[in-house]
Order: C-alpha cells, then sequence, then structure tokens
C-alpha cells in the first residue's frame, strides 16, 4: 500500500545526514539493527532518527528477540515515486 506515502514527509526524512546514511544503509545491505555500529550518535538521537524514517513510510520494523530490525520500503516508494529513491541513493 502506497497511500501512506507523502512526498513531503519522505523529502524531509531524507533531508538529513544521518537519516540519509541509514536509508542507503539500508538499500545496500537489506536490513538493520536498531544501533548498527558504524553509526556513532547517541542512542536517543537515532531513535529518533528512526521514528522520523518510520512514520514517513520509509521504513518497516519487526522484533527479533530484544532487537528490532528495520528495512526500507523500496518496493512501495519505488511503485509511489519511482526513481526517487534511486536518485537520492546514487553516491556524489
Amino acid at each position: 500500500m502506497t497511500d501512506d506515502l507523502e512526498l513531503a514527509a519522505v523529502l524531509h526524512a531524507l533531508g538529513d545526514p544521518v537519516r540519509l546514511a541509514l536509508v542507503r544503509w539500508m538499500a545496500a545491505e537489506g536490513e538493520s539493527a536498531c544501533s548498527p555500529d558504524w553509526l556513532t550518535v547517541p542512542r536517543s538521537t537515532l531513535s529518533n532518527h528512526w521514528r522520523i524514517l518510520r512514520e514517513a513510510g520509509l521504513t518497516t520494523t519487526r522484533q527479533e528477540g530484544k532487537n528490532r530490525i528495520m528495512a526500507l520500503r523500496r518496493p512501495e516508494l519505488d511503485a509511489r515515486f519511482p526513481g526517487l529513491l534511486a536518485s537520492v541513493l546514487k553516491e556524489h
């Protein structure tokens, strides 16, 4: 379902360097634990970034034991906004 995806919310979520790095990581790796080892931001800040990505509709979250695993909703995003993620994920 793509009706929950709004362009303004998606662009806002992608406009932060940390959130963009998380999205790029998920695009490359498929899923991410809630606290990736390579990211050095305070846990509360990271939680806020994940919330913004989730509320914008960019990610899904599943529970695996005590861990939360996030995944990019790439098929839904590509269906709703063709080419947007491909453009954003390109390296400079």
